[in-house]
């Protein structure tokens, strides 16, 4: 850390310059012998990150900001808030601590807090941080965590580890073994530490691989904001052997839908089959990354348009997890029918069906947007349709 970024002219300095091109701010300099022109547009990148992201750091006074890939690589603040209120306790340790977003919302549920970040630079400003923002009861360690563990005989309720994929991995399957930590190889040490273990993993990683290699695992929540999968949360809890249970949610500007059923319901129940009926139901994005498709159909009175199409429907509105829309009319797959019926404008959805969003515009010349919605999907019938709806608010 070089202190002399936190003076107040350097601060103003930064605040006043967010919305300074940063090639500009290069070429022109800064007026400070203590601190470089890179020192000052990493602050400005870096705080520029957080400004949707981590609102709390972006607004309060003389945080120091590390460099921008920490931001990018963090927690949001509403991802580590829904997170933080999963579990609760007396002591937690986060072996990958990072910029220390989840930690801060963790120290709102626990009495102790334990921060282990290997880079010594990174957890020495999150220290700074923390006392910035009076945070008294989170332990920042500069060390690597499993480390941590293995050196020092204390137990915690909780074990957090948010493990990143190592940069020889990209393009091939997601395994947790090929992340760092690698967690399935270190399960014994954190039992050894633990009898609760939550694991922050991204969206990509496979439901089904990640059952695989892990043990006693007791939920995973699958989390999006805004209809967009952000992250995947597996809470283990050692000698767990229940069912275990999936939990959706989508957290929206002013709400949030929740969606949760339990894996065998999943394989046990066979969706019942339906031509469109009154309304139309899309899911969000968590429910269809968590898979749980026939599952719907059991605990919502509604039936699904095929087996693949993952569309539903109801003769009465029902409160669905997802997007709903009133069916206006249906009509075959039919090049003249639907050329008959002049869309210009309209939002358009593929649902098992083999032409693309892009070829479908470009073959009825329909633009983006409007009030109007197309679903292009088969039925149970196993026949190519268009369902043309409006959005239900």
């Amino acid at each position: 850390m070089n202190a002399a970024i936190l003076d107040l002219d350097v601060q103003e300095f930064i605040n006043n310059n967010l919305k300074t091109d940063a090639t500009a701010l290069i070429l022109k300099g800064v007026p400070f012998t203590k601190v470089s022109v890179q020192e000052v547009v990493e602050q400005i990148e870096a705080k520029n990150k957080c400004e949707k992201k981590l609102l709390t750091w972006f607004q309060t006074p003389k945080i120091y900001f590390p460099n921008k890939l920490n931001i990018e690589q963090t927690s949001s603040e509403v991802t580590a808030d829904y997170k933080s209120k999963l579990i609760e306790g007396n002591t937690l340790i986060d072996l990958t601590g990072g910029f220390g977003v989840d930690a801060y919302f963790f120290a709102n549920h626990f009495q102790d807090v334990t921060h282990c970040e290997w880079n010594e630079a990174l957890s020495s400003i999150v220290r700074y941080n923390f006392e910035t923002l009076n945070v008294s009861n989170v332990n920042c360690i500069a060390n690597d965590g499993l480390s941590q563990l293995q050196n020092s005989k204390s137990t915690y309720d909780w074990i957090y580890v948010d493990p990143s994929r190592r940069h020889d991995s990209k393009g091939k399957v997601f395994f947790l073994k090929d992340c760092l930590p690698n967690i399935p190889e270190h399960l014994k040490l954190l039992w050894s530490r633990s009898k609760n273990v939550m694991i922050k993993t991204s969206p990509l990683l496979d439901l089904t691989v990640g059952l695989n290699e892990l043990e006693f695992v007791k939920t995973i929540h699958v989390v999006a904001v805004n209809n967009e999968v952000k992250e995947l949360l597996w809470i283990l809890e050692h000698g767990f052997q229940a069912e275990i249970e999936i939990a959706t949610t989508n957290l929206k500007t002013q709400d949030a839908e929740h969606f949760n059923f339990f894996m065998h319901e999943e394989s046990d129940v066979e969706a019942e089959l339906s031509e469109p009926l009154a309304y139309l139901y899309e899911p969000n994005s968590a429910i269809l990354k968590s898979g749980g498709f026939n599952a719907l159909t059991k605990r919502l009175p509604v039936k699904k348009l095929h087996k693949h199409s993952h569309l539903y429907t109801s003769d009465t509105l029902v409160e669905f997890p997802g997007r709903a829309f009133e069916i206006l009319q249906i009509v075959p797959y039919n090049k003249k029918q639907i050329k008959a019926l002049a869309i210009g404008k309209a939002n358009i959805t593929t649902r098992n069906f083999p032409e693309t969003v892009q070829n479908i515009r470009k073959t009825f010349k329909i633009k983006d947007g409007g009030n109007q919605y197309l679903f292009f999907t088969t039925n149970d019938d196993n026949e190519k349709i268009l369902i043309v709806c409006k959005k239900i608010e």
